[in-house]
């Protein structure tokens, strides 16, 4: 990892700290990305997602049917309509997630120290003992002692909404395991991930080729999230089978890195990808809790020397049930702005937390605070150091392009200043 300054704008005056935010004319640089979903689909709502800041729109097809998320989109069309707000259209693959079947709906209590057994036998009604599940190779994946984890939609962590197992033991293609900690799970759908174990499914599964091949034709999409991305081979198969397309050529593909594989593979995978997710929810379980941020640091700094935007998810899961984010949440988000993070992905946040316009809003007033004390100067500096000189000819004009344009806004609002002063000590108004 490169060591570096954290890029913080000094001295801060601590006046200026006790002073209420100013709105301000232009929105945060760092863009939100808002998955759309059952608390965030009417057109009402997704207009003040768009006011409040969203600049691009998830479509998780972990969950959903084509029809349900064209009906989310044509209500982003009118929205995008009405506020005048641009927005773009991301469409986020299912890949080699596995996940646990709860036909009934029913909430599902686990109790610390018990047993359940996993089964792949989808035909059967989910228990408290007995959880159905949409692959048949776990048995073989696992092995007793190892640690197996269940939430709805993504992991959280939460005592009470997820659950991690332990292996107890294997009978045939079933896995038994010890609860380790007492959860309900509500729902129809759980995401099941088992710790630093390689599932041997294809990362582009032909259920999300046939949703790319015609709802992601059907809508022009933007950006393709690779989710579950392990190797550069992942990209560039995604790639080929976009460039077979041809309606979807200038899509860009994200890769979405959710383990461990993916973290061992990084800087292949960077090379390949337009950009980059960091899927903090998984690889919060994949790595120790005390590793993740230096991934993170890590990674950021990559993709920033390399050029490519980098996309940072689970900044606020609390503001899925509360209206204000934790302290450490808020302070989280900020950090990752510091470092160089390009954009914030909510996920549960917009798709079925309670406040999603609040949630935009309030990222978006982190991310242009951050900015307003971003070391802009020192960043740049940073990166010609990385880069090398000579620059190349794309990346010099690029370069003096933005500072000579800088340096015009600097004597303009010099002049503007003088003038100002001009007008108070004079007392003859500028605009008589």
């Amino acid at each position: 990892m490169h060591s570096h300054h954290l890029l913080l704008e000094e001295p801060i005056r601590m006046a200026s700290i006790l002073e209420p935010s100013k709105p301000s004319f232009f929105p945060a640089m760092t863009k939100i990305v808002g998955t759309l979903g059952p608390k965030s689909r009417s057109v009402e709502i997704i207009s003040s997602c768009l006011n409040a800041g969203m600049s691009v729109a998830r479509f998780d097809f972990s969950w959903g049917d084509a029809a349900f998320h064209q009906e989310t989109l044509e209500n982003l069309k009118v929205a995008i309509k009405r506020t005048k707000k641009l927005c773009a259209v991301m469409l986020d693959t299912i890949g080699p997630e596995l996940q646990v079947l709860n036909k009934t709906e029913r909430p599902i209590s686990l109790d610390a120290e018990t047993l359940v057994t996993l089964t792949p036998n989808q035909e059967i009604e989910a228990t408290s003992n007995l959880l159905p599940i949409n692959f048949s190779g776990l048995s073989k994946a696992v092995k007793t002692g190892d640690t197996i984890f269940i939430g709805q939609y993504l992991f959280t962590g939460s005592e009470t909404t997820s659950v991690w197992l332990e292996v107890n033991e294997v009978k045939g293609e079933d896995v038994v395991c010890l609860v380790k900690n007492s959860a309900t799970l509500s729902g129809s759908l759980f995401t099941l991930h088992i710790s630093q174990i390689r599932i041997e499914l294809p990362t582009l599964t032909d259920k999300d080729k046939e949703v790319i091949s015609t709802w992601g034709v059907h809508n022009s999409i933007d950006f393709l999230s690779l989710s579950y991305t392990r190797h550069a081979e992942d990209i560039r198969h995604a790639r080929e089978h976009l460039s077979k397309l041809g309606d979807l050529n200038q899509t860009r593909i994200f890769a979405k890195i959710d383990n461990f594989e993916g973290l061992t593979h990084f800087d292949e995978i960077l090379q390949e990808a337009d950009g980059i997710i960091l899927s903090r929810g998984n690889l919060g379980i994949d790595l120790p809790p005390e590793k993740v941020f230096l991934f993170q640091k890590a990674a950021v700094y990559k993709c920033n020397m390399a050029g490519k935007p980098v996309v940072i998810t689970r900044v606020v899961d609390s503001m899925t049930d509360n209206l204000r984010p934790t302290r450490a949440e808020a302070t989280d988000v900020a950090n990752a702005v510091l470092d160089g993070c390009d954009a914030i992905l909510l996920g549960a946040e917009t798709l079925r937390g309670l406040y999603p316009v609040e949630t935009i809003s309030i990222v978006g007033r982190i991310c242009a605070e951050s900015e307003k004390v971003f070391n802009q100067d020192s960043f740049f500096k940073n990166t010609v150091k990385y880069v090398g000189e000579p620059m190349s000819h794309m990346e010099s004009i690029a370069s003096s392009a933005v500072l000579k344009f800088l340096g015009l806004i600097w004597v303009f609002l010099s002049c503007l200043y003088l003038l100002l002063t001009l007008s108070k000590k004079t007392g003859v108004s500028l605009f008589s």
